[in-house]
């Protein structure tokens, strides 16, 4: 029996059009538990389920930062890309409430791809879409992040990229 690797999408390997869907996450009552403990925001809407009850939504529902978050980390598996840097939050819009129960998925398609550093790595806008289960969209926005060159194709005396160098050229030094 073979052994497979997993599949690292390099910038090359991406078309602008291409287009991926994630696999669903449920979100939980623990998760906007813990969100809000790492956000700080106990806004009853999220954590108070009598005062929520009287709310615009009749119920808690999840603070949309962590639709956001939720999004990103459903988004690094479809596609699975050399990311050196997630580097802006273009826009975001909130356009439905996620409520305890939901389960979402992230569907990602390549907006534009920018070659830099002589073809070593390049500036990719993505569109973000978060669904429901329901098939309605809750959030939308555009990313940038910095995608590395497929291994085999890089220059073979390309150096090593260093942290630095990425915070170095996405602030203009090229």
């Amino acid at each position: 029996m073979a052994r497979q690797r997993e599949n690292i999408l390099g910038f090359d390997d991406l078309n602008i059009g291409d287009e991926w869907e994630s696999a669903g996450r449920t979100i939980t009552e623990t998760d906007v538990v813990i969100f809000a403990g790492l956000s700080g925001d106990f806004n009853a809407l999220h954590v108070d389920h009598a005062r929520a009850k009287r709310g615009p939504f009749g119920k808690p529902v999840a603070h949309g930062l962590l639709g956001l978050a939720i999004s990103s980390g459903l988004a690094s598996h479809a596609p699975r890309v050399d990311t050196l840097a997630f580097l802006a939050v273009l826009e975001w819009r909130f356009l439905r409430p996620v409520a305890f129960g939901d389960t979402v998925r992230v569907v990602s398609t390549v907006e534009s791809i920018e070659p830099q550093s002589r073809g070593r790595r390049a500036l990719v806008t993505w569109r973000r879409q978060l669904w429901n289960q329901h098939d309605q969209m809750v959030q939308e926005g555009r990313t940038q992040t910095l995608v590395r060159a497929r291994a085999s194709s890089a220059p073979a005396d390309s150096p090593a990229i260093s942290a630095e160098t990425v915070v170095r050229e996405t602030d203009g030094e090229r």
